[in-house]
């Protein structure tokens, strides 16, 4: 009878045990906001962006993403894809050089260059936002060379709500 009581306690007891908090819908764990940072994340308005130095840059009037920077999308997108990131957006960028309706163009193609890289890594394509923004936001001086390859450019946002 001491046996099955003591069975008794550890089953109630155990039931009190809680599982891993998952964070609200829209929102992140600490650990995934360190895999964030770790990975080169910063906050912004837009949600959690790949920084500077660390985006995906393209050639003048290209869409194919380097082999050095295929590593680079390739392990942020399998350390997001560890820590349980499900949500992402890929926001394409041109410079100024072109109309405005090849360079929409243009970044729609980076932009899918790089989600189709992440879905390989386990990202659902459908859980991938892809946006071509153009030559609409561009991040350095458009009149230098320079400039303008620092603004052909992929950002990987991980958005909050």
């Amino acid at each position: 009878m001491g046996i099955a009581v003591a069975l008794a306690l550890a089953l109630a007891l155990g039931g009190c045990q809680s599982a891993p908090q998952q964070p609200p819908p829209g929102k992140l764990t600490p650990a995934q906001i360190a895999v964030l940072k770790d990975e080169g994340f910063a906050l912004t308005d837009n949600g959690w962006e790949l920084g500077l130095s660390h985006k995906v840059l393209f050639g003048f009037d290209e869409d194919l993403i380097t082999p050095e920077r295929r590593g680079a999308v390739v392990r942020v997108g399998l350390a997001l894809n560890a820590a349980g990131i499900e949500r992402l957006r890929v926001d394409g960028h041109t410079d100024a050089a072109g109309t405005v309706a090849y360079n929409q163009q243009l970044s729609v193609r980076r932009a899918e260059a790089v989600a189709r890289l992440l879905s390989a890594c386990g990202f659902p394509r459908e859980h991938i936002e892809v946006r071509g923004l153009g030559k609409s936001r561009p991040v350095s001086d458009n009149r230098t060379a320079a400039g303008r390859a620092e603004n052909r450019r992929v950002a990987i946002i991980v958005t909050v709500d």
